[in-house]
C-alpha cells in the first residue's frame, strides 16, 4: 500500500528504524497512533521488529479516558502485542507542582513512563505518531510565540531525551516515523484497512492554541494559499533543522577555541558575528547548566550587553538560580547563592616560618638570610625586607576598604584598591589575596607591589625573604 511504502521509505532515508529494533509504540487510541501501530506491524517482518504498546491514562477526561485505555488494551491483545498501561492523576500532579501548563505536564509524565518501560523491557526506542500536520501546527505555534531557528525547526525526526530532562533513571530515544505523512493519508489508510479508533473530543476545543491553529488558523491560510501549506511548513522545518545542526556543530568547535581554564574569553566571543555570539552563549550555558530552560532572547541580549558595556566587573542573574559573572576579559557562569558576608582573616607572621592561609588557598613562606643577597626577587610573588626596619609586629590579612601603601621609589601613598584595578584583579581575588602588614601599614601586596618601607639597602645586615605559594595542587 502507498502509506506503508511512504513510511518505509521515510524511516530508511532518515535511518529511524534499524532491522532487529525493539520498539515501544505510544498508542493513545486516536487515529494517528492506531495507524502508526498497524503501519509498523506491516513492516514488522521485513525489519524483524519487536513491538510493544504503551498507553498513559491521564485521569483528566473521566470515563472517556478509561474507555481509551480499554480500547488500546483490547487492540494490543487482538494484535498479539505486549501492552503496558499506567494511570496517573494529572490534575493532582498539576496541583502539587503549582506551576506549568497541563499539556507540558502530560508530556513529561508520558515520556517518563515510556522511559521506564523501555528500560525495564530492554527496548531501544519509542515511536510516537506525530504527523506532517502536527509538525505544521508546531511550527506555526512557535512562530506566533516568537522563536529562533532551533525551535522553529519543529519536532525532530529522531531525538534523545536525557534522563534529567524527563525525570527518569534512563534516557529515551524517540522516533517519529509519520512526520512525512499527512493526516489525510492516515485517514485514507485507516478507511482502506477498515480500522477503528477513538476520537478525543477535547481536540475540538479551540480555546487551546494548538487546536485553534489546527481548526481555524491553518485552514484559513490554506484557503488563501493552497492545500500544500502543511507540507511546505514541514519542509521549512526540515531545512531549519538541517541548518541549525550545521551551525551547532560550528559553534561547538568555536566554543572550544574561546573557552579558557577560567571561563569564556570575552574578547574572542565579541569578535564573532552577533548571530554566532548568541549561539555560542546559548551553547556555553547549556553545556554548563545542562539545559536552556527559562533562557529567552531577552536574557541572551542582556548577557551580550553586559560583555560589551559597563563596568569591567559585573554580575547578572539568569533564570534557574545562576549568574553570569564578568571579570574583565573572562566570563563565568556560577550558581547564584544568598549573599554571604565577606570573610575576613588576620594572622601573625613569625619571621623564618611558613604561614598557611586556608581561606585564601595560599601559603606565605619566610626565611631569614644574611647579606649579601644572591639575587633580588624575579617578580612580585616574592619580596625581601630589611629585618632591622621591621620594628613592629608582622601580620598577614586580606584587604580592608581604605587600605593604602607607599609604593617602592615613591614618597606619597596610594590606595590599594587603585592598584587592584590597574592590575585587573577580580573581585574574588581581591577579597582573599593575603597582604603583609607592618604595624598598621601594608608593605607587600603579592603579585602587585611592595612598599618603600623596610627596603634592602647597602646598610642592611639581615634580610627577611618571603614567597607566596599556592596550596592548590
Amino acid at each position: 500500500m502507498e502509506s506503508v511504502n511512504q513510511v518505509k521509505q521515510y524511516v530508511e532515508k532518515h535511518q529511524l528504524i534499524s532491522r532487529g529494533d525493539r520498539i515501544l509504540v505510544a498508542v493513545s487510541g486516536g487515529p494517528d497512533s492506531v495507524a502508526l501501530l498497524h503501519l509498523l506491524l506491516d513492516l514488522r517482518d521485513e525489519f524483524r521488529l519487536h513491538l510493544e504498546v504503551a498507553h498513559l491514562q491521564h485521569g483528566i477526561r473521566g470515563e472517556e479516558a478509561k474507555d481509551d485505555a480499554r480500547f488500546v488494551s483490547a487492540l494490543a491483545l487482538k494484535l498479539g502485542v505486549p501492552f503496558h498501561l499506567k494511570e496517573v492523576s494529572l490534575g493532582q500532579i498539576h496541583s502539587t507542582a503549582g506551576k506549568g501548563n497541563l499539556e507540558a505536564l502530560a508530556r513529561e509524565e508520558r515520556y517518563r513512563f515510556f522511559a521506564e518501560v523501555v528500560h525495564a523491557r530492554g527496548l531501544r526506542k519509542v515511536a510516537t505518531a506525530h504527523t506532517q500536520d502536527d509538525q505544521a501546527e508546531t511550527v506555526m505555534m512557535r512562530f506566533l510565540r516568537g522563536s529562533g531557528m532551533t525551535v522553529l525547526g519543529g519536532m525532530a525526526r529522531a531525538n534523545h531525551r536525557d534522563a534529567s530532562r524527563i525525570g527518569s533513571s534512563a534516557g529515551l530515544t524517540v522516533v517519529r516515523p509519520l512526520l512525512g505523512l499527512s493526516k489525510a493519508a492516515i485517514l485514507d489508510y485507516l478507511a482502506q484497512q477498515n480500522l477503528t479508533y477513538r476520537v478525543d473530543r477535547t481536540n475540538q476545543d479551540s480555546t487551546y492554541l494548538r487546536n485553534w491553529a489546527r481548526l481555524e488558523l491553518l485552514p484559513k491560510i490554506q484557503e488563501r494559499v493552497d492545500h500544500r501549506l502543511n507540507e511546505r511548513l514541514g519542509q521549512q522545518a526540515e531545512l531549519l533543522r538541517d541548518d541549525d545542526a550545521l551551525l551547532t556543530e560550528l559553534a561547538q568547535r568555536k566554543l572550544q577555541e574561546i573557552c579558557g581554564p577560567e571561563g569564556l574569553l570575552r574578547p574572542a566571543l565579541l569578535a564573532e558575528p552577533i548571530a554566532m555570539q548568541r549561539r555560542l552563549l546559548r551553547r556555553w550555558i547549556e553545556t554548563v547548566r545542562g539545559h536552556l530552560r527559562g533562557l529567552d532572547f531577552v536574557h541572551v541580549e542582556e548577557l551580550i550587553r553586559l560583555m560589551k558595556e559597563g563596568a569591567p566587573q559585573r554580575r547578572l542573574a539568569i533564570p534557574g538560580g545562576w549568574e553570569m559573572v564578568r571579570e574583565y576579559d573572562v566570563v563565568k557562569l556560577v550558581r547564584r547563592s544568598a549573599k554571604i558576608k565577606r570573610q575576613r582573616y588576620s594572622y601573625e607572621l613569625h619571621a623564618g616560618s611558613s604561614l598557611p592561609i586556608a581561606e585564601a588557598g595560599w601559603e606565605i613562606r619566610s626565611e631569614l638570610i644574611e647579606k649579601p643577597l644572591a639575587q633580588y626577587p624575579a617578580d612580585l610573588t616574592e619580596a625581601v625586607f630589611d629585618v632591622a626596619c621591621l620594628t613592629e609586629a608582622l601580620t598577614v590579612r586580606n584587604f580592608r576598604h581604605g587600605d593604602y601603601f607607599q609604593p617602592l621609589g615613591m614618597t606619597g601613598h596610594r590606595k590599594i584598591k587603585d592598584l587592584f584595578i590597574d592590575n585587573k584583579l577580580t573581585l574574588s581575588l581581591r577579597a582573599k589575596l593575603p597582604l603583609l602588614v607592618l604595624g598598621e601599614e601594608v608593605i607587600w601586596i603579592p603579585g602587585c607591589g611592595r612598599s618603600e618601607r623596610a627596603k634592602v639597602t647597602a646598610q642592611t645586615t639581615a634580610i627577611l625573604r618571603l614567597k607566596l605559594v599556592s596550596l592548590v595542587t
